[in-house]
């Protein structure tokens, strides 16, 4: 045992004790657990014009009726802006990130002229990349976090939070997160593997998607990855000011601080299992079915397992299936169901249908096994995590980097709520309440202790 061990696990013994709340207090002390209400519903503690998450309707009488999920960006509902791109065949998320940040639907030239900006952008400072290839460890989303922070080294104003300021610092950061993911991947590919080191440019003819593709993988890509890459952007770059990285970013905004630590503190939340990390917790379940079910037709034996996932006697014991269900969409996620569209395409071109009528089947079978094990006392629906690990898996992108993806798309997001927060006429710092209900105790001396 290493000296200080011992007070180590002495304290932590002690920890245990004194982070103990009686449940029961919640309740009577009417405490908002998680901010949210007794029905789920999330505390409403801001306003915003930016994005809009629509689950179920609420009655005269209180009560919530599920409906179809909608979700708005800018007032325009996203099933709407994405249709429209995928019917052109077009890329869309520099469309959308223009939409986010302004607030203005842009038209083509505005559109060219967004996309022009952020290729000039994407390169990246000549210490930034050296520490980047300097930097040995497995956690990409750590990575990502210390480069962000790196950066306000080189901003002549870091802390200005001028509206000028704010969108010449947003601009930046969301051109220089694909550049970042991508060269800490390829380093840790270099390291780990002993692969070939790859530093590839930006090129000023390729979307926003085509260059990360090209700076992760070169040239090794389809056109309908690529889109399909760039759909997915445009799902995760906004979510209403609720979810948990963006309130992260509004808080930390609220108290004055620079961009750069903001959005740091956002990526810290997005790493967690619960928000971000969610992806990999499905893919594991996913990649758990496919070699424990011997017949993938066979519901019955899908059912069996899922059965035996939600007891807590299969997989990893949590007693969850991963990819259903979501805090405020009900009978369904409109992310879910505009990627599961473009996956059954890429999984034709990739020759996995048979794996993509499986999940589909999963997706089934587990809100009716859910139901009958544990009761409809929440209506449940595939989130949009629950195909993003296949596609991300059929474009060839590695695990490590699902979630610094979700990153860099969000990234949009967050500071279209960072700029809102920080432009609020008298706007205050958030500070919610916590009641402390530890008993008064009398100081005793230490000799008598």
């Amino acid at each position: 045992m290493r000296a200080g061990d011992y007070l180590i696990y002495k304290l932590s013994d002690q920890m245990k004790g004194c982070t103990k709340i009686d449940a029961e207090l919640f309740r009577k002390l009417d405490v908002k657990r998680g901010l949210r209400n007794e029905d789920g519903t999330g505390v409403l503690v801001g306003l915003t014009n930016i994005g809009n998450v629509v689950g179920y309707q609420r009655c005269e009488d209180g009560s919530l009726t599920p409906i179809e999920g909608r979700l708005y960006f800018r007032g325009y509902e996203i099933a709407d802006l994405v249709n429209a791109i995928l019917t052109e065949k077009r890329f869309g998320f520099e469309e959308v990130a223009y939409l986010l940040l302004s607030g203005h639907l842009p038209d083509k030239e505005e559109v060219e002229a967004f996309h022009t900006l952020l290729v000039d952008n994407m390169a990246l400072e000549k210490n930034t990349l050296l520490h980047i290839i300097e930097l040995e460890g497995h956690d990409i989303m750590n990575i990502l976090s210390r480069s962000v922070l790196e950066f306000y080294t080189f901003d002549e104003n870091p802390d200005d939070i001028s509206k000028e300021n704010l969108m010449r610092q947003s601009i930046e950061l969301m051109s220089k997160m694909p550049t970042i993911i991508a060269y800490a991947y390829n380093m840790l590919r270099h390291g780990e593997l002993g692969r070939s080191l790859h530093i590839r440019h930006p090129q000023k003819d390729l979307s926003f998607a085509e260059n990360f593709l090209f700076m992760l993988k070169g040239k090794d890509y389809t056109a309908l990855e690529a889109r399909t890459l760039d759909l997915m952007l445009i799902l995760h770059s906004e979510h209403g000011g609720g979810n948990n990285s963006t309130f992260t970013v509004r808080v930390t905004s609220s108290s004055g601080t620079d961009t750069y630590s903001s959005i740091a503190a956002g990526i810290g939340s997005l790493k967690g299992p619960k928000h971000g990390g969610a992806n990999l917790k499905v893919s594991d379940m996913i990649e758990y079915l496919k070699s424990h079910v011997h017949d993938w037709y066979n519901e019955d034996e899908i059912v069996s397992h899922l059965e035996g996932i939600l007891e807590g006697t299969e997989m990893d014991g949590q007693k969850l299936i991963y990819g259903i269900g979501h805090a405020v969409y009900t009978l369904s996620d409109p992310r879910a169901v505009l990627l599961k569209k473009l996956a059954g395409e890429l999984a034709a071109e990739k020759g996995r249908i048979r794996e993509y009528e499986f999940l589909q089947r999963i997706e089934r079978l587990a809100i009716e096994t859910v139901y009958r094990i544990k009761g409809h006392k929440k209506t449940l629906c595939a989130n949009v995590d629950f195909y993003s690990g296949f596609v991300y898996d059929m474009i060839g992108i590695p695990r490590d980097i699902y979630t610094p993806l979700f990153a860099m798309s969000r990234i949009v997001g967050w500071c279209a709520h960072r700029n809102e927060e920080l432009n609020f006429v008298g706007r205050r710092i958030i500070r919610p309440a916590y009641k402390c209900v530890t008993d008064e105790r009398e100081y005793v001396e230490i000799k008598k202790r």
